[in-house]
């Protein structure tokens, strides 16, 4: 497996969780420039195919959200997506518009036929060393590593307590939700030989009761203290801002 020091920077590392959706409008390149200019690490952006085979930047399956428009993105073409949402990146337009960043690509897909073209546009961009594959399925992590011994690779599984088998699977990094962010699993990563990635909010767009209270990507300042005391190696949020304030006052982490 490749040596993630294009990495190395004081951590936690700041994460832009959807390029930083609190910034501007999630996955576009607006979100990108403010989350460059905040500072940020790395921005985080979402990628599924188009009807016609183009890797786009959206984090739903359909359109509703975003535009009102009930049709899947799986059955729409690149054409008639960039007239819907003007903003639309593809992954080659979002390695442009990350660099020089790191670029944290979430695979929303779980067949191995996205690996391909994702990891022949990062070579073609040189962009493979500043960015980390976030994938969601241990199977997919293993076929990516068989195709890859160079990418640096984030378990995005969803069972907290993957994390031997995420290793084995090839994984370099391990994502654990803030609800799930104990010290025994921060421990746990750190012995498998991973770094922590942790995603504040709840896995849901709107919040449900009980700590945190807000929804994916938010985090108040007690959440934040929580979060910096477990000494995570970077941690996606919506504001990348509100992590590198936290971190200017406390200081980097040692681990």
């Amino acid at each position: 497996m490749r040596s993630d020091s294009s990495f190395d920077a004081p951590r936690p590392l700041a994460i832009a969780h959807r390029g930083g959706a609190q910034l501007g409008p999630e996955n576009t390149a607006e979100a990108f420039a403010a989350s460059i200019e905040a500072g940020a690490d790395i921005v985080e952006t979402d990628l599924r195919f188009s009807a016609d085979g183009t890797l786009v930047c959206l984090h739903d399956a359909d359109l509703m959200r975003l535009a009102r428009d009930p049709r899947r993105v799986a059955e729409t073409d690149l054409a008639t997506l960039r007239t819907t949402l003007p903003a639309l990146l593809t992954l080659d337009t979002a390695i442009a518009a990350s660099a020089p960043l790191g670029l944290l690509l979430d695979v929303k897909l779980h067949e191995p036929r996205i690996l391909n073209p994702i990891l022949a546009a990062l070579d073609t961009a040189d962009a493979l060393p500043r960015t980390l594959l976030g994938l969601r399925d241990l199977d997919l992590i293993a076929a990516a590593r068989r195709l890859s011994s160079d990418a640096t690779i984030l378990a995005l599984v969803p069972d907290p307590d993957a994390v031997a088998q995420a290793r084995a699977a090839g994984a370099d990094w391990f994502r654990l939700w803030q609800a799930d962010a104990t010290p025994e699993r921060l421990a746990a990563v750190r012995e498998a030989g991973m770094k922590a990635v942790i995603m504040v909010g709840q896995p849901r767009s709107v919040a449900e009761p009980g700590y945190p209270p807000f929804p994916v990507g938010r985090i108040d300042a007690d959440g934040m203290t929580r979060v910096l005391a477990l000494a995570p190696d970077a941690v996606m949020l919506d504001d990348p801002g509100l992590l590198l304030s936290a971190r200017s006052v406390t200081g980097p982490s040692s681990t």
